[in-house]
């Protein structure tokens, strides 16, 4: 694909598809979070509103622990077979997760029976999610321009946040025109219906998608011919030759994993459950400040093409080290919407250096080769284990009356991460996607450019 100003029309055209996709994959996500506060007693209906809440959490991290296998099969899927072909699935995947919640009948209906679909559906959509990330990660990266990685790639947390807005602002209608009990009992039921249906738009959308002329350039006979078992595209096998490649995602996405989710899901429970605010305001706080999240991604991302991937990684994870446990202890102790979106607000902007080149950097360590596997694995398993107990664990601690210990445990997290990308190398400057051959054939050993960018300075 030229890079004329045709060849840029089409690769808006290809981000906005693969975009669009990924909004309905993470709003069918999200959706669960946003109105867990509602269904919570219909699943698990004993106990108090903590208890409730924390059941709830737990299903959610209980979603997270299919992502390394969605990360894993998706992930091999789309080196082998395809991005384009892989996002399709995922999001079919999804589509039927959403729609199983919203058909399950309530405990006293059913029983037992209601939380084991609950949990069945959390299974489905953590599969579904674990491969998406890695491999509209993956896509964005490879149809975007040189140059202009950072700002492309941005849109993938655009579009998870605007999922994420979606089932806030749905949230926000159905509560204007429903009454509590309704939300409740049968109306936190429509949003996942609207999930449902909109992967049918996805599906169809996803379809006209161009493939990667990355992924695209491997398929060539030419290099297929030198393909052998151990060196077969999208293979655990392969991915084993990029262990120091696996360990540096990890560590990248500890602290902006745990941070994420802090500032968005867990921080609706935490200002209800905590600062004593309203469930209406607290969802016009969230709403609000995950918009002008949103917005701040294309211009961080745009940003990091200039300056470097690295500078603004070390710019989270110094403001996270230092400013989470004040910041979550002062909005603890406030009731005030206008200081609470505020105190929300900052923690986003810091979390923004991490969101922002999360996609673009994790993309530029691995070869076309292996690349969809390599970002979807190691960082689905930080999720599953960090990501996604976030709020299980913060409000276990609550409810054994140690939630301030919570704070030390994100910050905790940040600095972990903040050490590695002190030491790490710009990506930009050696990225690995800018050394995708189209007709070289796929070989055992990593070349030495390829091995070069996951190092780490002496």
């Amino acid at each position: 694909m030229t890079r004329t100003a045709t060849g840029e029309r089409r690769v808006v055209s290809n981000v906005l598809k693969g975009s669009v996709g990924n909004l309905i994959e993470w709003y069918d996500w999200y959706v669960y979070a946003a109105f867990s506060v509602y269904f919570a007693k219909t699943f698990f209906p004993e106990g108090d509103t903590t208890a409730q809440l924390l059941s709830t959490a737990a299903v959610f991290a209980v979603g997270f622990l299919m992502r390394p296998l969605g990360g894993w099969l998706m992930g091999g899927f789309a080196d082998r077979y395809g991005r384009r072909t892989a996002l399709t699935l995922s999001v079919t995947v999804m589509a039927f997760g959403s729609l199983l919640i919203a058909v399950t009948p309530s405990y006293a209906t059913i029983g037992v029976a209601a939380p084991v679909l609950l949990v069945l559906a959390r299974l489905l959509q953590g599969l579904s999610v674990g491969g998406e990330y890695a491999t509209s990660a993956t896509y964005l990266s490879e149809v975007a321009s040189k140059g202009r990685r950072g700002f492309y790639s941005s849109f993938q947390y655009v579009t998870l946040v605007s999922g994420q807005l979606i089932a806030l602002g749905i949230q926000i209608v159905l509560q204007s025109i429903l009454p509590a009990a309704a939300m409740e009992t049968w109306g936190w039921r429509i949003p996942f219906v609207i999930g449902a249906l909109g992967a049918v738009v996805v599906m169809w959308l996803r379809r006209g998608m161009d493939e990667s002329e990355s992924f695209t350039a491997t398929k060539e006979p030419a290099v297929q011919s030198r393909n052998t078992p151990e060196s077969r595209q999208g293979s655990l096998r392969m991915l084993m030759q990029y262990k120091r490649e696996c360990l540096l995602v990890f560590a990248l996405t500890l602290g902006g994993s745990v941070a994420f989710y802090t500032y968005t899901t867990y921080m609706q429970k935490y200002m209800i459950n905590t600062s004593g605010i309203d469930k209406g305001t607290v969802a016009w706080i969230n709403f609000t400040a995950l918009f002008v999240f949103m917005i701040l991604q294309p211009f961080a991302g745009g940003l990091s093409d200039r300056i470097g991937r690295r500078k603004l990684l070390i710019f989270f994870g110094v403001g996270g080290t230092l400013l989470t446990v004040p910041l979550l202890t002062v909005l603890g102790g406030t009731s005030n919407p206008i200081a609470a979106f505020g105190l929300m607000m900052v923690g986003l902007t810091l979390v923004t250096g991490y969101t922002s080149v999360n996609a673009i950097v994790k993309t530029e360590l691995f070869p076309v080769k292996i690349r969809a596997l390599g970002v979807g694995l190691p960082y689905a398993l930080t999720q599953a284990i960090f990501g996604g107990t976030v709020e299980a664990v913060a409000l276990a601690l609550k409810r054994a009356g140690h939630e301030s210990m919570f704070f030390y445990y994100v910050t905790g997290c940040i600095a972990v991460s903040l050490i590695t990308y002190v030491f790490m190398r710009e990506t930009s400057t050696r990225s690995a996607l800018d050394t995708d051959r189209r007709s070289a054939p796929v070989t055992d050993e990593p070349s030495p450019p390829e091995r070069e960018v996951a190092t780490v300075r002496p």
